[in-house]
């Protein structure tokens, strides 16, 4: 049995796995977390920007990196093919697609690149997640209203800004031009 497995079954108490313990700790703290800034809701009819020849290109590169990490396993502090967490997935990806250094953290990450208004968000543009009364999770706009991230339940995925749980939790984005 695996250690979600053993986690997620009445005993997992008796004994704790080192490992369920560990993935519980990962899943609470979330990513390098971020001070305190005020929330902004997705706005349910914001349909973003259409994309356009570089946002076309940019999006190509992404979903190729994507492609080999796609259920990559959540890792608290990896940055590699072992394991990310959302932040890691984010440098790697825009290391290996973009040739672009960012901030390692999503606290580094919010305080630099450009604010983006949800309207004029475009492919490769950080989207940013308050989880826990924190901006503590970020992903890869790609187009289509659908992020690429790090989940600490699932690993390297897609996701959809309009679902419910990303939605309400919307935050903010940023672009790194």
């Amino acid at each position: 049995m695996s250690s979600v497995q053993s986690f997620l079954t009445p005993t997992w108490l008796f004994p704790i796995r080192a490992g369920a313990l560990l993935l519980v700790l990962a899943a609470l703290a979330g990513c390098a977390g971020s001070p305190d800034f005020e929330r902004q809701a997705w706005p349910v009819a914001v349909e973003p920007a259409p994309m356009d020849a570089d946002s076309t290109l940019v999006a190509e590169r992404l979903w190729q990196v994507f492609a080999r990490y796609e259920g990559t396993p959540y890792r608290y502090g990896g940055t590699d093919a072992g394991g990310f967490d959302c932040s890691g997935f984010i440098l790697t990806a825009y290391r290996e697609a973009l040739g672009q250094r960012l901030p390692r953290t999503t606290d580094a990450m919010l305080a630099r690149g450009s604010e983006v208004r949800p309207e004029a968000v475009r492919p490769g543009d950080l989207v940013f997640f308050r989880i826990g009364g924190k901006d503590s999770h970020a992903g890869i706009y790609m187009g289509g209203q659908q992020f690429i991230h790090s989940a600490s339940s699932t690993g390297v995925t897609l996701s959809s800004l309009r679902s419910g749980y990303w939605r309400e939790r919307y935050s903010r984005a940023r672009r790194f031009d």
